[in-house]
């Protein structure tokens, strides 16, 4: 894809993820159920932190785009650089977790992660746009553009420590309000809900695992041309 195009599309990607994320913070708060919207407010949530992810994302993907169309290559390799680990550990490994695990949850019982009260709160387009709408997105941003992935246990530490945080996060909340962030955290004993924390780990590494692969069978050698040139050789 041409550098233009590619700009284009990363700041058509980023208004978007704006507008989303606008949408969602204004929402007529008079309407949302306390039980819902207690401490943290909606950045308890995986499912809105994922949405401000991808507007980091794609934001450095268009500073990145922008830097290359102005020949700014040296500052520029820097951006890409961050744009690709942002990537490959984060954007596309937690977008996966977020639609999949939502929708597999949400067939199976909808009140353990999406309580019907919320249907009269969050339109049905907003709901596909936070939980379906992200993966396909992640995916056409590996079908657009080659993205390197850092030496597997940086990728695979980075990956850990975030999910660390974001437990250290829910079990905070928690120990605050007595409340679980989501419902279905409730119906497990200290032990189960410690192998569902590790159980998702797990599949979210897979997911990283995933992405890798796909960045490697599309652009296999055209990442050896992006190491090779950004080495300076």
């Amino acid at each position: 894809m041409e550098i233009s195009t590619l700009a284009a599309y990363h700041c058509l990607v980023l208004a978007w993820y704006f507008f989303v994320l606008y949408s969602l913070t204004h929402l007529r708060t008079e309407e949302r159920p306390s039980e819902v919207f207690l401490y943290g407010g909606q950045w308890k949530y995986l499912t809105v932190l994922n949405l401000f992810l991808q507007a980091v994302f794609y934001g450095v993907s268009f500073l990145a785009d922008v830097l290359r169309l102005i020949k700014e290559l040296r500052c520029a390799k820097c951006v890409i650089s961050s744009r690709d680990l942002l990537f490959s550990v984060l954007a596309f490994p937690v977008s996966t977790f977020v639609s999949i695990s939502f929708w597999i949850l949400y067939t199976y019982n909808r009140e353990l992660v999406y309580p019907k009260s919320l249907d009269g709160v969050i339109p049905s387009w907003l709901n596909h746009t936070m939980h379906t709408a992200v993966l396909p997105l992640a995916l056409l941003e590996i079908l657009a553009t080659p993205h390197r992935y850092p030496a597997k246990k940086k990728g695979l530490f980075l990956l850990g420590c975030a999910s660390f945080l974001y437990v250290s996060w829910v079990l905070w909340i928690y120990s605050v309000t007595g409340e679980w962030v989501y419902p279905l955290f409730a119906s497990f004993s200290p032990a189960g809900l410690g192998a569902f924390f590790i159980s998702s780990l797990a599949i979210v590494v897979c997911f990283y695992n995933f992405g890798e692969f796909l960045n490697r069978m599309i652009w296999g050698d055209s990442i050896v041309i992006l190491d090779y040139r950004r080495k300076g050789k």
